[in-house]
């Protein structure tokens, strides 16, 4: 009996700000609970290129990359067991950004979200369209879908304002597959409908654009007078008070259990004073945040031991980046002119080579047949429940060939002796 294939989450964070709780609550704590489950295989990442589309300040995006880095590690994410690296130290990423780029749409572009809304601010505001939208801006998607295809995710854990991206890194992943074979994964969006949004101290959503956010490890004194200054209504001590809606109640429980949040829902009903329900929340959320504060504070000062870390998450990312660039590099031809071809083989490129091809049938769901350079079908697969359990099935037979062929034979339709042996002989070509 084989074992599983792992499931490949990529998940990363842009450094243009101090975590706050809500970037814990979402993302963090979240993070470092899936990075621990035996089944994943987790990259984690430190979004710096995507900063400099936000941000043009330099000192506030080296500060945020280190303040994040140590909150991650801090948090309890195990740097030797998951892929840990900032961005801007895998040239393969912008690298293939141009490829993606060559094949994406200006019109899928055009539809973007973030575009969309840059543009609509500019028409309320009666000025040209794209006034102050850079190319990089417009260009976000394209980067964001080479950080996920580099590394062949299959989820990708985002909040529902971000599905679009992982829709498009599809769209961009299926277009260069169909020119130039299969070479990417299709990712999967995964929406964590448990993970808490947390209000600001004004009741909007934290968010450092609102200037509401609690920062994540803030000495105590200071965390403890922002909880004092978020936002309540005017009930007084003895008055009944209502959970929904209240901003407090509502980050008390993103960081209690179901058991102590009754116990507070209850004080609310019995008319508990404001000044004691935030002393109840600084103190439920100090004692999660205060072990984990001395640590980071020993990263923060000692940011030659974060570079350390960071460069071998790198080392580490560059194993798969650079022999992957090598491959996607051949596909399109950048290739050693001594390798030359034919000018036929260059026309019909596409079909020299045997190729995996995944769709799905009206049936809802997931196959994948390999065909040989004339395109006829050596192997057709059963069906997945899942696009990404095929394509860790195709990613395998790449990779270990008529090994994986004979241990997986249980998910493809039969073969005779004589077609086995067809598709060892085109696997090899691969």
């Amino acid at each position: 009996m084989t074992s599983q294939p792992r499931t490949r989450v990529l998940t990363g964070i842009t450094t243009t700000g101090t975590p706050h709780l809500g970037n814990y609550v979402g993302a963090i704590r979240p993070t470092v609970q899936a990075s621990r489950n035996a089944h994943n295989d987790g990259f984690y990442f430190l979004a710096d290129y995507h900063a400099l589309i936000k941000c043009d300040e330099p000192a506030r995006i080296q500060r945020s990359t280190l303040e994040i880095a140590a909150s991650w590690i801090a948090s309890g994410l195990d740097t030797d067991k998951v892929t840990f690296y900032r961005q801007s130290d895998i040239p393969e990423i912008p690298e293939l950004t141009w490829l993606l780029t060559c094949v994406t749409g200006k019109g899928l572009l055009n539809r973007a979200h973030a575009y969309k809304a840059a543009m609509d601010k500019n028409h309320e505001a009666g000025k040209d369209t794209d006034t102050d939208v850079s190319a990089g801006l417009f260009m976000y998607p394209v980067l964001m879908g080479a950080d996920i295809l580099m590394f062949k995710a299959h989820k990708v854990p985002v909040g529902r304002d971000q599905i679009q991206h992982i829709e498009m890194a599809r769209d961009m992943a299926s277009s260069f597959n169909h020119l130039y074979g299969e070479h990417f994964v299709l990712p999967e969006a995964v929406i964590e409908e448990s993970v808490a949004l947390l209000p600001g101290l004004d009741g909007r959503k934290m968010s450092k654009s609102y200037d509401n956010t609690i920062p994540l490890f803030a000495p105590a004194a200071q965390m403890r007078k922002q909880i004092a200054a978020i936002v309540t209504d005017s009930k007084a001590p003895g008055e009944p008070k209502a959970t929904e809606g209240s901003a407090l109640f509502q980050i008390y429980q993103a960081f209690a259990s179901a058991e102590e949040t009754a116990t507070l829902a209850k004080a609310y009903a019995d008319g508990i004073g404001w000044g004691d329900a935030k002393q109840l929340l600084f103190e439920r959320i100090d004692r999660e945040v205060a072990p984990m504060r001395e640590q980071y504070q020993s990263l923060i000062n000692n940011p030659a031991q974060l570079d350390k870390i960071l460069l071998a998450g790198a080392d580490k990312a560059r194993q798969l980046a650079t022999p992957f660039m090598r491959e996607l590099r051949h596909a399109v031809g950048l290739r050693a002119l001594a390798s030359g071809t034919s000018t036929r083989a260059v026309k019909d490129d596409k079909l020299s080579l045997p190729s995996f091809k995944q769709y799905r049938e009206n049936d809802g769901q997931f196959y994948f047949k390999f065909v040989d350079a004339q395109g006829q079908v050596l192997l057709q697969s059963l069906a997945f429940v899942s696009p990404q359990e095929a394509g860790q099935t195709i990613a395998r037979l790449q990779k270990e060939k008529s090994t994986a062929l004979s241990e997986l034979a249980p998910v493809f339709e039969p073969m005779t002796p004589e077609k086995h042996r067809l598709v060892c002989e085109n696997l090899d070509l691969l």
